[in-house]
């Protein structure tokens, strides 16, 4: 479900009222004609009978099978895995037709618009001892936790929620975000930024709303100019004791394990899970949609592009097992001196 401090909802709504704002009146046909009430829009996995949620294409195969999501926007190849609880709106551009209604359902889904109509919240919430630098900006329905200390130049908006005994340096925005306790964020830091996703690549390239969260658990670090984008539906979820170095940059859905250390110059693209207790070293990147398992090590300027199991040791670009790394430079290596006997 969108967090609505965060996003106003303009539902609950019928179908076919939605349908009809968005220009896809003749898709309700799918349906036989039945209306439905959207109560919520969510992803697979979350969705309650009332949301409506996307399975755009194969990928999606098992977490439709296992949704409660009383509607399913859906390819035609995937009408065999919606459940029996769920009723399915088959049309050939699914994901067109989603972004579509979440222009419609969430018309103010970006932050300069939410700061500015934000008078459905309450005022401010401080705890005691809360320390607040120069010109720092706090939004409405913000709360913020006893002994943290803000610095100077830094925007906290609408509806963000802060732990206490955290310190949050000078000139870092927060925004659809709710940062546990004891968290320490550098300057420089962006957190709740609008995820990278777009449709109609290299064409129209229309934006994707990111309605989503960033969820930072307890006793996190995140290093000076690092971003951590929000979830576009879900969250994205820094696991507590995870430490961020600088100049990180952790895309949208990305779900980072407890204790894992990111060095610099480090780049998650978007939905990359990453287990506990996960060492990753300066400059390495992922192609997204794919896991790292816990307590596996990726050697500095390593590029992950497929799952790995838990314990794996990586490096190389792509990503290998690190023995097979080390056996392909020795092999190179020799080739490249040649036969010196002629």
């Amino acid at each position: 479900m969108v967090d609505t401090r965060f996003h106003r909802f303009a539902g609950p709504a019928k179908l076919s009222i939605i349908l009809a704002a968005a220009g896809w009146s003749e898709a309700l046909a799918s349906l036989g004609g039945e209306d439905f009430e959207i109560q919520g829009v969510a992803e697979l996995d979350l969705a309650a009978p009332g949301d409506l949620a996307l399975a755009a294409h194969l990928n999606y195969v098992e977490e439709l099978r296992g949704t409660s999501a009383g509607l399913v926007i859906i390819a035609a190849g995937l009408a065999d895995a919606v459940p029996a609880q769920s009723r399915a709106l088959v049309v050939d551009r699914p994901h067109q037709l989603f972004v579509d209604i979440l222009d419609v359902l969430y018309p103010d889904s970006t932050r300069s618009v939410i700061a500015a109509q934000s008078t459905d919240l309450e005022p401010p919430l401080l705890e005691r001892d809360v320390v607040l630098g120069a010109n720092v900006v706090i939004g409405a329905g913000v709360e913020i936790g006893r002994q943290t200390i803000i610095g100077a130049n830094t925007v906290i908006g609408a509806g963000v929620t802060i732990g206490r005994n955290c310190i949050i340096a000078a000139n870092t925005t927060i925004d659809c975000a709710h940062i546990g306790n004891g968290v320490t964020i550098h300057s420089g830091v962006r957190i709740g930024t609008e995820g990278f996703g777009w449709l109609d690549h290299g064409q129209s390239n229309r934006k994707i709303p990111q309605l989503g969260r960033v969820i930072v658990q307890d006793r996190v670090e995140i290093g000076a100019n690092s971003t951590i984008d929000r979830g576009a539906l879900g969250d994205t979820v820094l696991g507590e004791g995870t430490k961020i170095d600088n100049l990180v940059q952790i895309g949208h859905n990305c779900r980072i394990g407890r204790n894992c250390l990111i060095a610099a110059m480090t780049g998650l693209s978007g939905s990359t899970i990453i287990g506990d207790g996960v060492l990753m070293g300066g400059g390495t990147g992922t192609s997204g949609h794919l896991t790292i398992g816990a307590g596996s090590v990726v050697h500095g300027r390593a590029a992950v592009t497929k799952n790995w199991p838990p314990g794996s040791k990586l490096a190389g670009a792509p990503a290998q097992d690190i023995r097979d790394f080390w056996r392909e430079i020795a092999a190179m290596r020799k080739l490249s001196k040649g036969d010196k006997r002629q």
